[in-house]
């Protein structure tokens, strides 16, 4: 069937940089492109009115950790100073010998309702990003169980997905004193990349092309350097993309400095690892940095010269009191930059903002990290990290994954008078904008409303699930530390029990 929207502002695509046109057409048939320009000459079958709407193409989330993600609830203003702001050693390190009651990620096998657990938080986390105009994502090292689980959820809603579980050479735990301690295990390293290369195998290409297989080799500073050299060999084979976190943290950066006398970005170079489709996970502690007060090296070079991409995730780290140290220095090195959530909230508009804003700060230049960067970081730098040309474009030949952006504000005055609908976005949206939503031809979205999703009922089993989990935080966590110790209060739910309320004499 084939299909036009008419009627709003669309970004279109040409000579490899998007454009902006108000009033053109977007002409797709099953789940390609076949036009976009002023006005179609041929005929359709069916039209969909864009009045009002920014005509876009899908946005692609290049860092997704899956489920709910209520652990990280606890580090929202609190932490450990002595974990310099990394997130996951503060939610994902349990007290040795111990689990995170309630989180999906430590569940075992055998226990009563696990597989119905690992669906739901699958089935948030693809609806999420649907809900908010993500058509492609990649999925950062979740294990196998989830990973089939998400392969299911794109499948049924219509999402693309780069997945593949997460494998390294030892995990972090919290020892009798709260210290960070890293257990190492090389042979479930081994097994875990086996299991990669399987479900490749096996998953690669599924749902219709939907599911992508991809390598994940979770952090620099936990796989050893012959699991990376194994982990090249098998992206090499199978011809797939790799994603890693790497110069994501302080402490990786000097463990790693300690060890091989190289910076994390170096000892991936060293093994070959810096190419097109590697996906690093954040970057942002790289030798250029001044705050690492490193004199060596010159890691941004490195990057540029090999075309790998960073996932930033800009609310991620911004709650952790960091950010690129320069957008402008990664864009002049040839780095590709590409936005990812992480954790919450999948909102690539609320990404845009904060990338946008923050890349302004950090560099003291308000020309820098402008509305169009951040839009063609979400959509071209995505497809690109992937070494996909036909997404994150709207040009004829490219997938039909395209996103319909209501600029009303709905009943709002959010969005004011609109001069440019791009700088708009970024500025005043938010990811409940997305109005409609299609993938490869298929519309997944209409009106808002994602057909058999019931999102209240999510956000009730979310909720219940986050209050076990704190319930139980004390018993996995390293300093045993409750909920609420380990995140106070943002005021006390106290404070009035003692006291009567003032009232005017009568």
């Amino acid at each position: 069937m084939r299909t036009s929207i008419r009627g709003g502002w669309v970004v279109g695509h040409q000579n490899g940089a998007h454009t902006l046109e108000q009033g053109a057409e977007v002409v797709y048939e099953d789940g390609t492109i076949l036009y976009v320009g002023p006005r179609f000459d041929g005929t359709v079958d069916e039209v969909i009115d864009a009045a009002g709407m920014l005509v876009a193409p899908g946005f692609i989330d290049t860092h997704v950790h899956t489920g709910h993600r209520a652990s990280h609830r606890l580090i929202a203003d609190a932490g450990r100073p002595d974990y310099f702001g990394q997130p996951f050693l503060e939610i994902s390190v349990p007290k040795e010998g111990k689990r995170i009651e309630g989180d999906v990620r430590y569940l075992r096998p055998d226990e009563p309702g696990v597989d119905d657990e690992i669906d739901f938080n699958a089935a948030f986390t693809v609806t999420e990003m649907l809900r908010n105009g993500i058509t492609t994502f990649v999925e950062f090292g979740s294990q196998l169980r989830i990973q089939n689980a998400l392969a299911r959820q794109c499948e049924k809603l219509g999402v693309r997905g780069y997945l593949g579980p997460g494998y390294d050479s030892g995990r972090w735990v919290g020892d009798e004193k709260g210290r960070l301690k890293r257990i190492m295990n090389e042979e479930e390293g081994l097994k875990g990349l086996q299991d990669a290369i399987r479900f490749i195998e096996e998953k690669d290409g599924s749902a219709g092309g939907l599911v992508r297989g991809l390598l994940s080799p979770r952090e620099a500073e936990t796989t050893s350097v012959d699991l990376l050299k194994r982990t090249r060999a098998a992206a090499d084979e199978m011809n797939v993309p790799i994603a890693t976190h790497a110069a994501y943290s302080v402490l990786e950066f000097h463990d790693i400095v300690r060890e091989y006398r190289m910076t994390p970005i170096e000892l991936l170079d060293s093994v070959g690892l810096l190419r097109p489709t590697l996906n690093i996970g954040h970057g942002n502690f790289v030798s250029d940095n001044l705050r690492l007060n490193y004199s060596g090296g010159s890691d941004l070079k490195l990057m540029g010269d090999a075309g790998v991409s960073i996932s930033h995730c800009p609310i991620n780290i911004v709650r952790r009191a960091r950010s690129l140290d320069s957008w402008k220095k990664y864009q002049d090195a040839g780095v590709n930059i590409s936005l990812g959530s992480d954790t919450y909230p999948r909102d690539t508009i609320l990404n845009m903002r904060s990338a946008s804003y923050h890349g302004k700060i950090m560099s003291h230049n308000y020309r820098h990290a402008t509305a169009g960067e951040v839009f063609s970081a979400a959509t071209l730098g995505g497809a690109r990290s992937v070494g996909r040309d036909d997404l994150g474009r709207l040009q004829p030949g490219a997938c039909a994954d395209i996103i319909l952006i209501d600029l009303s504000g709905g009943d709002t005055l959010r969005f004011g008078p609109i001069l440019d609908p791009v700088k708009s976005l970024v500025e005043c949206g938010v990811g409940d904008d997305v109005n409609t939503v299609i993938v490869n031809g298929v519309v997944r979205m209409r009106d808002r409303k994602i057909p058999g999703v019931d999102i209240p009922a999510m956000r009730r089993r979310a909720q219940e699930t986050g209050e076990y989990i704190w319930r139980h935080w004390h018993e996995s966590d390293p300093l045993g530390r409750t909920a609420r110790e380990a995140s106070p209060w943002s005021f006390c739910p106290a404070c009035f029990r003692d006291q009567q309320l003032a009232r005017p004499e009568a």
